[in-house]
């Protein structure tokens, strides 16, 4: 590395997942569309050509709103809302199911694209990337737009980018002129372009600590900057209260981490109606049996092994239960998963009715080997 002045970017796609289906349903722009619904809310083909939809209205169940586009924001839709009180906000949107593999695929594209410019990425997610353009030639505004062209012309998808000294502030800057936005900060603009924000817009300071700052009358980040340190540490702890301040004045450090290694993969579900392991034994064991062979199938997208594996199951009371099992070797296949995570069902009463079941594999290691065929005792609970 040279002398050069830090030039971090964050790349955060518009809506994407949205926007991903908005690329399958052209017809469907600038209207109000929600995604979170299940198999049976996919579009209807006719004979004459035209497609129809469902709607948000007729929707009854448990889900929530896994993405919105702009249209049904403006009407307070948002993320993780339940679809049931989305419904009651806007009846008239569409509603379409998630499709994962539509968004793992244009997730791919874009870092694809984006990697041929600017190589050094921190992968975030599917939707984000951070990326360390520091030792790159040229204007920042023009190698920025270079970037959002070559994602669009790729995908067809719009993103918007934030470029400043580290990562804390590009994350903030890439979200103040959604969508399809570009936004530079240097350190001597945060005054007037980050201090007057509310202080909700730093990654790391979520709804309690937000509300725990407004009650002591700091709303914007420019008051949090000027608070005096023992308030803080008062009510904070000294560790976070010298985190608020640091960020408040714009100050990270951290370096963009071009690789990592995964800790765990899993996959969960929530039922639209609780399930009780008795009566509905045959519909739980289609959605063990399904949440275990997508787990297989995204260890061998990662090529990785799984030396344990484990379960979560969330209650109708809300009282959430895990477990995991270590095994004598890795594994990868659906069966041996299916059977680990079998094992552990095994150590948990079901009582109650389930709301959540997920499956979790951890202890990853590279597929280097192929996977074990251990035999572990079947037991069918579900």
């Amino acid at each position: 590395m040279t002398g050069r002045l830090r030039r971090i970017a964050h790349l955060d796609m518009d809506a994407f997942y949205a926007s991903v289906e908005l690329l399958k349903y052209p017809e469907l722009r600038g209207q109000p569309v929600v995604i979170g619904g299940r198999r049976v809310h996919q579009p209807t083909d006719h004979a004459d050509g035209t497609r129809s939809y469902a709607r948000l209205r007729d929707y009854a169940g448990r889900g929530v709103v896994t993405t919105s586009t702009y249209e049904a924001r403006a009407l307070g839709v948002f993320s993780a809302m339940g679809l049931m009180k989305a419904a009651q906000m806007a009846p008239e949107a569409i509603l379409l199911p998630a499709d994962f593999d539509s968004y793992r695929y244009y997730s791919r594209l874009f870092k694809q694209a984006v990697s041929q410019i600017a190589p050094l990425i921190e992968d975030r997610g599917i939707d984000e990337i951070y990326l360390d353009l520091t030792e790159h030639d040229g204007d920042s505004r023009q190698l920025a737009q270079q970037i959002k062209d070559a994602v669009r012309d790729t995908t067809g998808l719009s993103c918007s980018i934030g470029v400043a000294p580290n990562k804390l502030l590009a994350k903030i800057c890439s979200d103040l002129e959604k969508p399809d936005g570009l936004t530079l900060l240097a350190c001597d603009d945060i005054p007037h372009r980050i201090w007057p924000l509310a202080v909700r817009k730093v990654n790391g300071i979520g709804p309690k600590a937000t509300e725990k700052l407004s009650a002591l009358g700091i709303a914007t980040i420019g008051e949090l900057a000027a608070a005096a340190p023992d308030l803080l540490q008062t009510h904070f702890g000294s560790t976070y209260a010298a985190w608020l301040q640091r960020v408040a004045r714009g100050i990270d450090e951290r370096p963009v981490v071009t690789s990592s290694e995964p800790k765990s993969v899993s996959r969960e579900t929530t039922f639209e109606r609780d399930l009780h392991a008795r009566h509905d034994r045959e519909a739980l064991s289609v959605i063990f049996t399904d949440l275990c062979t997508r787990l297989a199938q995204d260890l061998e997208r990662k090529q990785y092994l799984a030396k344990t594996i484990g379960i979560k199951l969330r209650f109708t009371d809300f009282h959430t239960v895990t477990r995991d099992l270590s095994l004598p070797v890795p594994v990868g296949d659906a069966q041996a998963i299916r059977r680990a995570a079998g094992e552990c069902l095994r150590r948990v009463p079901l009582d109650l009715r389930l709301r959540l079941l997920g499956v979790k594999a951890s202890a990853l290691t590279p597929r280097n080997t192929p996977a074990s065929t251990q035999s572990y005792t079947q037991h069918n609970l579900f």
